[in-house]
């Protein structure tokens, strides 16, 4: 295979893959050293900040989260501001979805100075989002000047990059790898793919080089016990992840609405802080991504009161933090959502009777099953779940609680977090419309004339309704075929007929036509066979009753929503 391919798979985004995947996990390692710093700084060294937030009085925790909400806004309404003044995209999935040029540079610094301030001062966001972004923003610059005379495009260096960015957050390369294909791409296109797990693999790597080789969350000494029992309880934890997801996306809708009315994004990211910190009150846990406080779950130090407050709390911060406008991501309170849920359930299960020998299962179950729910992207939630876990066992029961939970949000109509999955769910609703719908969808009306109509009265309909060709009926509406206005120019400039002459002596007979009963598809294939704009639809092939005409026009629009 040659270099200069323009395959989707070459060997050019092969090598490319490895250089992005290293820079990229280098990003996010300094993204995170950047949060260890500001730790240093304000909370005297403490990591986490769930314990580092004790360092102050219970008094002073809304104002550290509403300051840092405060700086957030002002760096976010400036990149807002460059964003509408050059009309870009700054999201990397809209970049690689839209195929666009470049990731913007400005815009990524100032949304990524905007999370590092929310995520410092303990909002209830991810650290992935802004980790992911300048990962991708790093691939773009180098797309742009190391490999500006390669062909590649810059949207799969961004690609490739945000994978790596992803992977080295989570220790997760091939689930990081699956998301950005399942989500920017659609996961149909698996030969993008290969560079991508590339990319990613080559992020772990770098990351264990350097010290990092453990387990996101190790787990593996629990195993998950195939009984009818544990079962049930999977399903019922995956269909309750589908609720929450949806409530989870449904509260996020109701607070960037409330948070819209105030105007200034300062104050709109203060506030939000505020209120975090209000919360925090009840406990700090909520602070954060939940990282932490997911260890402590799988350790088993929650009891069922202390569950249930966390999951309320947890679910009203990071609605509040991403409703403000807060800059980060979904995944990680994501998945401490889903162990609340899934360790509350379990538990509930063994006060009911229920034989279950390690709740800490079902936490890490929930944490694949609300992930899915909430991304719509459940082949990358189970994935995740098994590499950041290393357990083999939860491949099952991951499986079937993913599939349901996404599955019960997509009925629920809730969408996704990332709005691009839902344009890919449009175009596949489309496209699905577009290989099932029928010709009767499409039916205009068309002028017909008798075989005893005179070739005149044919010019004047065709003048009228700006038709090449005019469909001939009997008087029973039995379709018998059609005339050219080309040719009856032709033939009455030659004398061969005038204008009197019935149209039954210029009539094609054997003019193509389709059924109304015949799919959309069928109907497109008819069109790609001839050069007409219109064709005749009849009832069916027996009878041939004339019943309208299909446009060209009309399937093309129908298929620009899924092209």
């Amino acid at each position: 295979m040659s270099i200069g391919t323009k395959h989707a798979l070459n060997w050019t985004s092969i090598l490319v893959a490895i250089p992005v995947g290293l820079v990229a996990s280098l990003v996010t390692l300094g993204f995170r050293k950047l949060i260890e710093l500001i730790d240093l700084l304000v909370f005297s060294g403490e990591q986490d900040i769930t314990e580092a937030m004790h360092v102050y009085p219970w008094y002073f925790w809304p104002l550290i989260v509403g300051i840092g909400g405060l700086i957030a806004g002002f760096f976010l309404r400036y990149a807002t501001a460059l964003e509408q003044k050059d009309t870009i995209r700054t999201d990397y999935l809209d970049v690689i979805n839209a195929r666009l040029d470049s990731v913007p540079t400005r815009t990524s610094l100032f949304r990524g100075l905007s999370s590092l301030a929310s995520i410092s001062s303990g909002a209830s966001i991810g650290r992935e989002g802004p980790m992911v972004q300048l990962s991708a923003l790093s691939g773009s610059l180098m797309g742009r000047w190391l490999f500006k005379s390669l062909p590649l495009k810059n949207s799969d260096v961004v690609a490739m990059a945000a994978a790596a960015g992803l992977s080295s957050v989570y220790h997760a390369p091939l689930a990081s790898a699956i998301f950005v294909a399942e989500i920017a791409f659609g996961i149909s296109a698996m030969q993008r793919l290969i560079p991508l797990i590339i990319s990613s693999g080559v992020a772990v790597l770098t990351m264990w080089s350097l010290g990092y080789r453990s387990a996101i969350y190790p787990f593996s000494h629990a195993q998950f016990e195939l009984t009818p029992e544990s079962i049930l309880l999977t399903v019922g934890i995956g269909l309750l992840a589908g609720l929450f997801g949806w409530a989870m996306i449904w509260l996020i809708g109701q607070s960037k609405r409330q948070f819209g009315r105030i105007g200034s994004l300062p104050l709109r990211l203060g506030l939000g802080g505020v209120l975090v910190g209000a919360l925090a009150i009840g406990s700090t846990q909520i602070l954060g991504n939940g990282y932490e406080v997911i260890v402590r779950i799988m350790a088993g130090s929650f009891l069922l009161p202390m569950l249930a407050a966390l999951l309320l709390l947890k679910m009203l911060a990071t609605a509040i933090s991403v409703g403000s406008s807060a800059v980060g991501g979904l995944f990680t309170p994501a998945l401490l959502i889903g162990a609340l849920m899934g360790q509350l359930v379990a538990l509930v299960a063994i006060m009911a009777g229920v034989p279950v020998s390690n709740a800490e299962v079902f936490a890490a179950v929930g944490m694949g099953a609300v992930l899915s729910s909430v991304s719509q992207a459940p082949l990358m939630a189970m994935l995740m779940v098994l590499e950041m876990t290393l357990n083999s066992s939860l491949l099952f029961p991951t499986m079937i609680a993913c599939v349901l939970a996404s599955m019960l949000a997509y009925r629920l109509q809730s969408g996704s977090t990332y709005s691009v999955v839902n344009s890919h769910f449009s175009r596949s609703d489309a496209k699905f419309d577009f290989d099932n719908g029928i010709i009767s969808q499409f039916i205009v009306s068309g002028a017909a004339l008798t075989p005893e109509d005179s070739v005149g009265k044919a010019l004047a309909v065709s003048s009228l309704k700006r038709e090449r060709f005019v469909y001939v009926i009997d008087h029973k509406g039995t379709f018998l075929g059609a005339v050219s206005i080309h040719d009856i120019s032709h033939k009455v400039l030659d004398k061969e007929i005038t204008l009197t002459s019935p149209v039954s002596c210029v009539m094609d007979s054997s003019f193509p036509t389709i059924f109304e009963n015949q799919t959309i598809r069928e109907g497109w294939e008819a069109f790609a066979r001839i050069t007409l704009e219109r064709l005749p639809v009849l009832n069916n092939p027996q009878e041939r009753k004339y019943v309208g005409a299909l446009t060209k026009t009309s399937l093309i629009q129908k298929a620009k929503d899924f092209i």
